[in-house]
C-alpha cells in the first residue's frame, strides 16, 4: 500500500495533530505500508485561481509552478491519503485548502451522474483511493468536527475516493500538559498505531481504537480553567523584544 500523508499544521512536528499522527503512520508502516510524510508549511502552493487551464488549455496539468508538481505524481500514485489538520474555524487550515482545490486536475470538465448525483469524471477512470482525516480540536466537545467531517466526506465522493474514517483528538491542547505531567494516556497513540496498522493490513479501524483516540481526557470545566489560566498569563508576561 502506498500511503500519502500531509500535515498542514503550522506547527509541524511539534502540533498536537501530529502526535496522534505519528503513531498511526508507525502503525501503517508496521502493517507493511510504504509511507510518505509531508508539511504544508515546507512546500509551497499557490491558490487554484480558476482558469480552468487544467480542463480546458493543458488537460490534466495545472499552469502554476510550484511545489504541487512534486506531490502530483504521489497522489496518482497513492492507494491512500491522510489528510491531517486542525480545526481552523470549523474546517480545515488555509494550506491543506489551497492543496485539496489544486487536485481539480484530477478530475475533468465532464460531469456524469453517480450514486444519482452530478460528478466530475476523474481523469483516466476511476481506481482504488481511500481518504483518512486525522485531526485535532484546541475545543472539549466532539461535535466540533462535524463541519469538517461533512467537509472531508463530501471532497471523497467529489474525489471518487472512499472515506476510510477518521482520528478525532478534541481538546487537544491538554495532550502535552499530560505527556509533560506524565499521564497515564500512552493507550491513545497505542490505539491510533493500532488503527493504522489495521488499515494497512485491509481492515476497517476498529471503532474501539477511534474512540480511545477521541476519550475524555480531563472534565471540561477543569479544561476551561486550565485554558484561561495559561492565555491569562500571556497576556500578563511582558513579550520578548
Amino acid at each position: 500500500m502506498q500511503v500519502l500523508a500531509i500535515n498542514s499544521s503550522p506547527k509541524m512536528e511539534k502540533s498536537n495533530t501530529d502526535l496522534i499522527l505519528k503513531p498511526f503512520l508507525e502503525g501503517m508502516k508496521a502493517g507493511g505500508a510504504e509511507v510518505e510524510l509531508f508539511y504544508t508549511r515546507k512546500l509551497n502552493i499557490n491558490p487554484c485561481t480558476g482558469e480552468l487551464d487544467c480542463w480546458l488549455k493543458t488537460p490534466g496539468k495545472c499552469y502554476q509552478r510550484d511545489d504541487m508538481d512534486l506531490l502530483y505524481p504521489k497522489i496518482d500514485a497513492a492507494d491512500l491519503i491522510v489528510f491531517a489538520t486542525p480545526v481552523y474555524v470549523d474546517g480545515v487550515t488555509g494550506p491543506m485548502k489551497n492543496l485539496i482545490d489544486r487536485m481539480l486536475p484530477r478530475v475533468e470538465p465532464f460531469f456524469e451522474i453517480r450514486d444519482a448525483h452530478c460528478r466530475h469524471r476523474v481523469r483516466g477512470g476511476p481506481k482504488p483511493l481511500k481518504f483518512v482525516l486525522v485531526s485535532n480540536c484546541g475545543f472539549w466537545e466532539m461535535d466540533n468536527f462535524d463541519s469538517l467531517l461533512v467537509y472531508m466526506k463530501a471532497f471523497c465522493k467529489n474525489a471518487s475516493a472512499e472515506f476510510a474514517g477518521a482520528l478525532l483528538r478534541p481538546h487537544g491542547e491538554a495532550l502535552p500538559i499530560m505527556l509533560e505531567l506524565g499521564e497515564p494516556i500512552a493507550e491513545i497513540f497505542k490505539a491510533a498505531k493500532k488503527a493504522g496498522f489495521q488499515l494497512a493490513q485491509g481492515q476497517e479501524m476498529s471503532q474501539e481504537s477511534l474512540d480511545t483516540v477521541s476519550r475524555e481526557l480531563l472534565p471540561k470545566e477543569r479544561y476551561v480553567q486550565i485554558v484561561n489560566q495559561y492565555f491569562q498569563q500571556c497576556l500578563e508576561t511582558p513579550a520578548k523584544q
